[in-house]
């Protein structure tokens, strides 16, 4: 075979290629064409879990379905809260068309500056980001209207709360998230979350379900719940409460009502308030549920316990005399005083014209212990047993630790504290024929069982003192209602700062029940720092009382058990501090 001229002319070919060395090289590409064969093989065949995940993180996503959060109904069926379908905008950055007109319509849209718009879209590394959470079902059209590349809604729910500011504190809200943050939405989250469903789905680069993968699993709706509360009542007692704060410029109050049958609560209000749907720039002041979370001293809410313990024990009688003069008397080197001297008064007066002096000759006949484990019953100092956060447990120290004075004080409601609900259910004594019965914010159809604190005769007793008490010669005569009989117990005291007392800052307070033969609910008003010229209990607090009595009674069919005809409310007594 004769070679061409071109090995001839060029050294490099004319040189002779070893054999090895060319078998090296096609051994070397076999070999390499053997190993990618045995890694395709290992990824597509042995060991494809984890490319297969890498692929799923990257394209297929677990949706949440979320669940329609249960309903709050008062007791009567009507809505304090429901969820409505509110869409929610998020975006693509990297997707994002700019076009600033279009932009600057969505900014417009979503009540938000076109700049923050801009900066939310800015990291054009982001695959989400949220623009607004539950949007009106109307700017959510709109918005589709658009049609901006990159742009897309998402489907949440929102909570409404048609009662506003006068269930707030009762109903309390929800977070973005759906989550309950106060109140019932609290308290009772997971009955009224229900639980999420899922979906398994694969999204192409724009986030569009291109395939559904798997079973879908159904989310399930929350549980309604039905309270206790009466809206109508609700709503009456807030306004007339935000009615008498602002005329007596207090800078707070507070009332609650109480179903003396089945311990059900009927409302609780506290004024200042906010609307749960709108909660921009809220203060704490606002928020706090005070009926719940304050402590207060409370004063001559107090003496009917102290009395009755009396009366139970079998120290004295209702006639009882007790000499009060001279108004005054020096206890451990304390000097304590009526507001004006009596003289002799009997038990009942007592209470009718609220002597400290008369409470605690009869305090000091009886041991602390006694004193102590009843007004452990009455629940003092004892955590309220009702599913509501933020209840607050008051004070009431051991026994044991407790001066005379400190026995004498207690007597008439210094010294111990408690909250607005804890002195509304401990007036269940004098309701339920001596038992205390616990409270509840579920709707019930069964009268409460309680437990025994005093005797149906001790209690008929200071039902009969409580009358005289809101009535003519007592310290809330402005307590008496229109058609209906009722009993109660005005308070006044000095607020507490630091270790000592202010004597130009005052809580007032009004608590009893109606009708006072057979008792259908109890009412406890406060008023925090009342500064229009009248502070005491029985002038502030009282109307309150009586217009949430006589509003109460007749919602709930409560027949008048006297005659309806205008009645002459005198100048209540002052109350002794």
């Amino acid at each position: 075979m004769t070679r061409s001229v071109a090995y001839t002319s060029s050294p490099l070919l004319a040189s002779k290629t070893p054999v090895w060395r060319s078998k090296f090289i096609v051994a070397a590409i076999a070999m390499g064409f053997v190993v990618l064969a045995g890694r395709a093989a290992w990824v597509q065949v042995f060991a494809n879990d984890f490319f297969q995940r890498q692929g799923e993180v990257r394209f297929a996503r677990t949706l949440e379905l979320p669940a329609n959060r249960g309903r709050i109904l008062d007791r009567n069926g009507l809505l304090l809260a429901s969820s409505v379908p509110a869409p929610s905008i998020w975006a693509i950055p990297e997707d994002v068309e700019r076009d600033r007109a279009k932009l600057s319509r969505l900014a417009k849209l979503l009540e938000m500056p076109l700049a923050e718009l801009e900066k939310k879209l800015e990291d054009e590394d982001k695959t989400f980001v949220w623009l607004k959470r539950q949007v009106e079902d109307t700017v959510a059209q709109q918005i589709t209207a658009l049609d901006i590349k990159g742009i897309y809604q998402r489907k949440e729910y929102k909570r409404q709360y048609p009662e506003g500011e006068a269930a707030a504190h009762v109903v309390g809200f929800t977070n973005v998230e759906d989550r309950g943050q106060e109140g019932v939405e609290l308290a009772f989250e997971k009955d009224l979350a229900g639980r999420a469903g899922m979906r398994r789905v694969i999204k192409d680069r724009l986030g569009r379900v291109v395939e559904d993968v798997g079973e879908q699993v159904l989310p399930v709706p929350g549980r309604d719940l039905q309270l206790s509360i009466d809206s109508k009542v609700q709503f009456f007692a807030y306004q007339k409460l935000r009615d008498a704060v602002l005329e007596h410029k207090a800078r707070a109050g507070s009332v609650v009502v109480l179903d003396a049958v089945s311990g059900e609560l009927l409302a609780l209000a506290n004024y200042p308030s906010y609307v749960p749907g709108k909660r921009q720039n809220l203060s704490g002041e606002q928020l706090r549920n005070r009926a719940m979370t304050d402590v207060f001293e409370p004063g001559s809410t107090m003496k009917p316990f102290t009395v009755g313990l009396a009366l139970e024990s079998g120290l004295v009688t209702p006639q009882t005399p007790i000499q009060t003069a001279p108004g005054f008397i020096v206890i451990g080197g304390r000097k304590i005083s009526d507001a004006h001297a009596h003289g002799v008064l009997s038990v009942q007066q007592v209470i009718q014209k609220s002597s400290n002096v008369g409470t605690l000759k009869l305090a000091m006949q009886m041991q602390p212990r006694e004193m102590w484990e009843m007004f452990t019953q009455a629940g003092f100092g004892q955590k309220p047993q009702i599913a509501f956060p933020g209840a607050v447990t008051g004070r009431l120290r051991p026994y044991k630790s407790w001066k005379p004075v400190e026995q004498a004080t207690m007597s008439y409601g210094y010294g111990l504290s408690a909250s607005l609900f804890q002195v509304a259910r401990s007036y269940t004594v004098f309701a339920h024929d001596g038992q205390i019965i616990p409270a509840t914010l579920l709707k019930t159809d069964e009268p409460a069982t309680g437990t025994r604190v005093f005797s149906a005769r001790t209690v008929a007793e200071i039902r009969t003192m409580l009358q005289m008490a809101a009535g003519p010669g007592g310290t809330g005569p402005k307590a008496q209602t229109l058609g209906y009989s009722v009993g109660g117990k005005s308070g006044t005291a000095y607020k507490q700062v630091g270790k000592g007392y202010v004597t130009n800052k005052y809580r007032s307070w009004f608590v009893g029940i109606a009708p006072i033969e057979k008792p259908r609910i109890i009412v406890a008003v406060m008023l925090d720092e009342p500064s229009n010229g009248k502070h005491y209990g029985g002038e502030v607090a009282a109307p309150v009382f009586s217009a949430t009595v006589q509003q109460t009674l007749r919602m709930l069919g409560v027949q008048p058990d006297m005659n309806v005809k205008p009645q002459i409310v005198v100048q209540a007594v002052e109350e002794s501090f």
